[in-house]
């Protein structure tokens, strides 16, 4: 075998792999697109559905429930924008599907099966975070800040005189800042609420373990509230609101992590394979 022969050899394994992938982008690509344009026809179903929590409230308050358009462009750019987070939504089981064709073949049958529930739970926890942000946090978050209304007036009020007509606030908020809030909130629960998915995985290779992690707690909470400033609007309640929700997963991951050292401390013990640390020893 000559030379040119090896080197042939050796790279056409490669161009195979890229062929795949090149095939399972096209495929994400394509649903994406088709995804992003059934997004596009019910965005208003959409939008509708995102601005229930804000109109729950202002109800409550004997507020009318509406949203104004402060650029001509604003309401095209709303439907844009609704329709790239709906497409990826929906498109998203389908890409996480593609991804795990193209990685699947190159795992053992245990990898895989340890590696597949990570693969479902990701989702479901990107759902169980942006359902807590909308039901429980939107609601809560827009009391809080419709609230200073009657602050604000009341200062207005305690200012005027008796002959001053009647002044009051009320809300009258922009379409695509309303859309920007509402889905900067749902994101931010969603992708925070991947840390146990995160953190258990990392565990289970090895990479990390439940002992370091209540070692670093304290850089943990400091973590978290970076985090919680840079993907919530600037404001302190919100911050506070995301950061009470995440840190109480960080425990959540130690405890699964340890339970899992503990199934493989079991099962080594069984196998005979199992060596004492130093730490373990004393």
């Amino acid at each position: 075998m000559t030379k040119t022969d090896q080197i042939d050899d050796s790279t056409a394994p490669l161009i195979e792999h890229l062929r795949e992938l090149r095939t399972r982008i096209l495929y994400s690509i394509s649903a994406f697109a088709i995804c992003f344009i059934l997004g596009y026809l019910v965005w208003e179903h959409v939008f509708r559905f995102l601005t229930e929590p804000m109109c729950r409230v202002l109800t409550e308050r004997g507020q009318e429930c509406q949203l104004i358009l402060v650029k001509m462009q604003e309401g095209f750019f709303v439907a844009i924008k609704i329709a790239l987070w709906g497409g990826f939504a929906m498109a998203f089981p389908i890409i996480a599907y593609q991804m795990w064709r193209f990685v699947a073949p190159g795992l053992y049958k245990s990898e895989k099966a340890a590696f597949l529930p990570f693969l479902v739970a990701s989702p479901v926890m990107f759902l169980i975070g942006g359902g807590f942000a909308y039901y429980v946090i939107l609601p809560f978050a827009f009391r809080f800040f419709l609230g200073f209304q009657d602050v604000f007036a009341d200062a207005i009020e305690a200012g005027g005189t008796l002959s001053s007509p009647p002044t009051g606030i009320a809300f009258m908020g922009s379409m695509e800042a309303y859309l920007s809030l509402t889905m900067t909130f749902v994101m931010a629960f969603g992708l925070c609420f991947q840390l146990p998915v995160l953190l258990t995985l990392m565990g289970k290779a090895g990479l990390i373990s439940s002992r370091g992690l209540k070692a670093t707690r304290k850089y943990a909470v400091v973590g978290i509230l970076a985090v919680a400033a840079l993907v919530t609007p600037p404001d302190v309640f919100s911050q506070i609101i995301l950061f009470a929700a995440i840190y109480p997963l960080y425990e959540i991951s130690i405890f699964l992590i340890a339970r899992f050292e503990r199934d493989r401390e079991a099962q080594m013990r069984a196998d005979g394979t199992w060596v004492e640390d130093d730490e373990d020893a004393a």
